[in-house]
């Protein structure tokens, strides 16, 4: 692994990912998010049992437009907790699939709970034809609002917030204004700016770092490894050692760093601070 990048150049090598916090909200806000969606279709499936009994046939329009505006109101509610929730953990652009379909989920089951409600309306021949056209008129402007209501436009990403990460990261490490750092990314990038200042500290200025290698040549390991400050530390010896940055180790899920910087710094050759100023 290289140690030195071009000075302009933000390092994102440490890939963003969702805290157990971030989880455990994003499932919340999920759960009430697909209540309301449930809630939203079965107020279409009542609305279709009713249609189906002919209910409207010539009368009861506050009743069906009543039902139409609660489809609305619940499939927008649903959309708003969806879009909060993959704010939090979001989806891998690179997976185009799952990219898409987490990120457009609301405005797909919006579709699916005014759609088949809409066309029997429309194909309804028993209903006052008065009565179909504001009914459905308006239950088409509810679905064409909360549709694009639904629509993620511009969605969270992974790599998105692996590079607001590491540019927020780069920004608390030169104590510049730290305009990259939303909420989302901030505790990671804090994180990475925390470690790699102890690491300079005890090494007088450098930002290098050794840990066990990924198990089977993976490219990240399976569990939280420690990372080290040079390779010669008794954890070290007879592994397979990576060695790079410290956003190069949490990268491959190195993300804990040594608690015996003390006794590696003798192990390891550095003067701790009280030692270098006797020096």
């Amino acid at each position: 692994m290289a140690d030195k990048k071009p000075a302009d150049e933000v390092d994102v090598t440490k890939e963003w990912r969702a805290t157990h916090g971030q989880e455990s909200v994003a499932k919340r806000l999920r759960i009430f998010a697909a209540l309301a969606w449930i809630v939203a279709i079965g107020g279409e499936i009542a609305g279709i049992v009713l249609l189906r009994q002919h209910k409207f046939d010539h009368g009861n329009l506050p009743l069906l437009i009543g039902i139409l505006v609660g489809i609305a109101i619940f499939a927008i509610a649903g959309s708003l907790l969806w879009k909060a929730a993959n704010k939090q953990d979001p989806a891998r652009e690179s997976d185009h699939a799952r990219f898409f379909f987490q990120n457009q989920l609301g405005a797909i089951i919006t579709v699916i709970a005014f759609l088949p409600l809409l066309v029997l309306i429309f194909m309804d021949k028993d209903m006052d034809p008065k009565n179909k056209k504001i009914a459905g008129g308006l239950g088409a402007v509810l679905a064409v609002v909360a549709t694009l209501i639904g629509v993620s436009w511009n969605p969270p990403s992974v790599e998105q917030y692996t590079q607001d990460m590491n540019k927020c990261a780069a920004e608390i490490k030169a104590n510049q204004p730290t305009k990259d750092c939303s909420p989302e990314v901030a505790a990671q990038a804090q994180d990475i700016a925390r470690d790699s200042k102890t690491v300079a500290e005890a090494t007088n200025g450098q930002d290098v770092v050794y840990w066990i290698a990924p198990e089977n040549g993976a490219k990240k390991a399976s569990t939280p490894h420690v990372f080290h400050i040079c390779q010669g530390v008794s954890p070290l010896r007879g592994k397979v050692v990576n060695r790079g940055t410290v956003t190069e180790a949490y990268a491959e899920n190195a993300t804990r760093i040594t608690k015996q910087i003390p006794m590696e710094q003798k192990q390891c050759g550095f003067a701790a601070p009280a030692e270098a100023e006797g020096a």
